[in-house]
This record gives C-alpha cells, structure tokens and sequence, in this order.
C-alpha cells in the first residue's frame, strides 16, 4: 500500500509542475516563440519546419501586425535563398547560422507580381544558414539590424 501511495503522490507531483498559473496555454504558444533583437524589442514568429509550410511561408497573406513575423528552422545548415510569388505584402528577409548570427539580410524585399513561379526572383541565400526571418519591411534598418548581431530565440 505505501508503495502505491508514493506513485501516487509522484504522479501528483509532476502533474502539480505542469500547471502554469499565470497563463493558459494556447496553441499559439504551440506554434510561435519570441525573437528578441539586439536593441531589446522582441517579435512573436510563426515557426516554421517542414518542407511544405517553407514552401506557402507568407504567401496569400494580406497583412503582418508590426510586432510579428515568420521564423523559418531548417533541419541543417545549407544555402536556401527565397523568393516572393505570391507574397503581398513586401519584408525583410534575415538568414542566421547555427549559433543565431545574422548572414545576410534582403531589406524591403517586394512581392513578385508575376503569374509564374519561374519568373520570380530569388533572394539571398548565397552563405550558409539555418534560420530565416522574416519581419515586415522596414524593420531591419529600423532596428539596426547588421551582419553578425545575434537574435535570441
């Protein structure tokens, strides 16, 4: 009988330390993460890590709030440049490598008006990353944004 009651109270312990009290979990939460800049503001990112949602990323989109943005983990470092079909809206375009130290960054990177894929032109990519960021345009040079800083995430 002890022993039952101690699996017991284990139990009831780890359960009791997953509750957090101040907030409930969303499934925002789930999908999401902060991203802090060097100057201290910070930006709440869609996460991204399969092939197919790296693929859509911001396409269809109308609009993005000022203080969002899509954090894109690929599974290794590598070279991935990106492009703009179908995209509205224009963005800044921020690679990071493994140790989250800015690579390149594409200001103001404008939606592609073509009707073919094929047509549109693609950005950056040309040094080794693993994360991509996408802010809306303007953020970059309002934040100060530079090769080397690193993002927190």
């Amino acid at each position: 009988m002890r022993f039952q009651t101690y699996w017991v109270l284990v139990v009831l312990t780890l359960l009791a330390g997953c509750v957090n009290q101040n907030k409930t979990a969303t499934l925002e939460d789930l999908y999401t993460r902060d991203v802090k800049l060097p100057d201290g503001s910070k930006f709440r990112a869609e996460v991204v890590t399969s092939k197919f949602d790296m693929s859509r990323g911001m396409m269809f989109r109308d609009k993005l709030d000022s203080d969002r943005g899509m954090l894109f983990i690929h599974g290794e470092p590598g070279l991935f440049p990106y492009w703009m079909y179908q995209v509205r809206i224009p963005l800044d375009l921020i690679w990071m490598d493994q140790n989250r130290l800015i690579t390149q960054i594409v200001p103001n990177a404008e939606p592609c008006k073509s009707e073919s894929a094929a047509k549109c032109p693609q950005y950056g990519g040309s040094r080794r990353s693993l994360f991509v960021l996408e802010l809306n345009a303007g953020m970059a040079e309002k934040h100060k944004l530079k090769l080397g800083d690193r993002l927190d995430f």
